[in-house]
Parts: structure tokens; sequence; C-alpha cells
């Protein structure tokens, strides 16, 4: 393993199993994020103004710009195969957090699917969308790595690989229009809206 991983890594998770409140926080980041995204997602969704179309078809181009990152991510897993902290370090050497498969490590497919999410959203969606989205990924990230399951490249590949997900998923945007069109019939929003 590459001394700028190893180092990185230990420089993260020194504090890991130390403070027993930021244990909390980021090991429950680390392992939940994809439901506290969920979350905000309804949350935008619904609390969106009734006559807002735009805003809902950024969400629903975010959501596909994570998925998109995923799939890259598989793709890679299968070509190169990089094992876990845990897996490949002695015993004694880090504080390993929350229970993990020893699967691929390289990438983090948190962090390519939280950076899709937020880069999709950057200059798209509302002030609150972006910022929020945003923050948890910069968390997430962190906490990929303070918890001890991953290596710094694998959130650095991450966060490049789900950036730039977000951002060419809006070039094929007009295609999810459908999707988009058939929430808002259904939640009667947009022209549906009986009140907007």
């Amino acid at each position: 393993m590459n001394s700028f991983d190893v180092q990185v890594y230990h420089f993260f998770n020194q504090f890991a199993g130390h403070h027993e409140l930021m244990d909390k926080i980021l090991g429950f980041i680390a392992q939940y994020s994809l439901e506290l995204y969920i979350v905000l997602f309804v949350i935008a969704w619904l609390t969106l103004p009734k006559a807002e179309v735009k805003q809902r078809h950024a969400l629903i181009i975010m959501g596909f710009a994570g998925v998109l990152g995923l799939i890259i991510n598989v793709i890679i897993s299968h070509i190169y195969f990089r094992p876990r902290p845990f897996v490949v370090l002695n015993e004694g050497t880090f504080t390993q957090l929350i229970p993990h498969s020893p699967d691929a490590s390289f990438p983090s497919d948190h962090t390519t699917g939280s950076f899709g999410f937020a880069a999709a959203s950057w200059g798209k969606a509302s002030k609150w969308i972006t910022v929020s989205f945003t923050v948890l990924a910069v968390l997430n990230a962190v906490a990929r790595l303070y918890t001890g399951v991953h290596w710094p490249t694998d959130v650095i590949a991450g966060i490049i690989i789900g950036t730039l997900s977000g951002r060419l998923m809006w070039h094929f945007s007009s295609l999810f229009r459908p999707i988009t069109d058939f929430g808002i019939r259904l939640f009667h929003y947009g022209s549906y809206a009986k009140n907007k």
C-alpha cells in the first residue's frame, strides 16, 4: 500500500475510539448516509412549492447521477480489486468503528453516490438543497476514513467519479423528463396542481 494512503488513513482514523460523541455521529453517517439522503430527497420533493417543476426535475437527475456513479464503480471493482484497510493492516494499528464486509475498497461507493447527488444539484437546485446535500457528502467522505473502512484514494476516486457523474447526467436530463412528469402528475404538482 502506498505511503500516502497509509499516512492519511491513520491521520483520520487515529481519532476514532477516543471521542464518544464524534464516534457516534460519524459512525452513524458512515453507515446510514443512504437513508439520510432518502430523507433529504423526500423532504425536498414534498416541501418545494407545488408549481415548481424544474427543482423536482433536478432531484430526479440528482438521484440518477448517484446511480450512474455506482454503476461506474461496479465496473471498476471488477477490473481492479483493492482490499480494505482492516483486511491488510496489522491488528491494533487501526480502529474500525462500523462493521463492513471485506469487499472491494476502491472506489468508495458511499462517497461516489453522495457526491453524485450533490454535484448534480450544483447550480440547478435551491440553495438549501445544494448546501445540505454537499455538506452531507463531505461528512460522509470524512466518516468513511474516520471509521476505518476506506483508504483516502478510495474516497478521492469516489469524489471524482461522483462529481463527474453529477455533471454528466445533466447532458441527458431530457431522457428522464418522463419520470419527472410522472411524479408531477402523481402528486398533483406543476400544471397538475389544484392550488399552485
